[in-house]
């Protein structure tokens, strides 16, 4: 399973992505010149209350929030990992989902942040990076 030391060197290793801290939460987050791709989450006394409401509870263990292309490939997403990705009513309408990081593995983990990131990424760099790996 993965956890914040993977979360941090899979999104450091991604061009122009840099390390912030969520002036919010105080939490680590990851970003490009032009916002956040991916930052670590927490339940807000609103989120609990919600999530209490639909009979639901926030996971035990760290969570992180990541940005995808649209609504369409988040309840893709949610449908096919229920396991490890998730959402709350705070992200009702929003392109991102939240990631239990006890529930995915390392690899699968990497694919999300990149993922994330290249919802953010310029489309130069993007397209340049994914030709590298063959992905284009």
């Amino acid at each position: 399973m993965a956890g914040i030391d993977d979360v941090r060197e899979i999104a450091l290793a991604l061009p122009g992505a840099v390390e912030s801290v969520s002036g919010h939460t105080g939490e680590p987050a990851w970003r490009l010149k032009n916002g956040q791709f991916a930052w670590m989450r927490g339940p807000s006394a609103t989120d609990a209350r919600q999530l209490t409401e639909l009979g639901r509870s926030w996971p035990a263990g760290p969570v992180l929030a990541v940005r995808v292309s649209g609504l369409e490939e988040k309840e893709a997403l949610l449908a096919a990992e229920p396991e490890a990705l998730f959402t709350i009513p705070h992200f009702d309408g929003y392109p991102g989902l939240l990631v239990r990081l006890d529930a995915v593995e390392r690899d699968r983990l990497a694919e999300i942040i990149a993922d994330a990131w290249l919802v953010r990424a310029p489309a130069k760099v993007a397209r340049e990076w994914l030709a590298e790996r063959g992905l284009d």
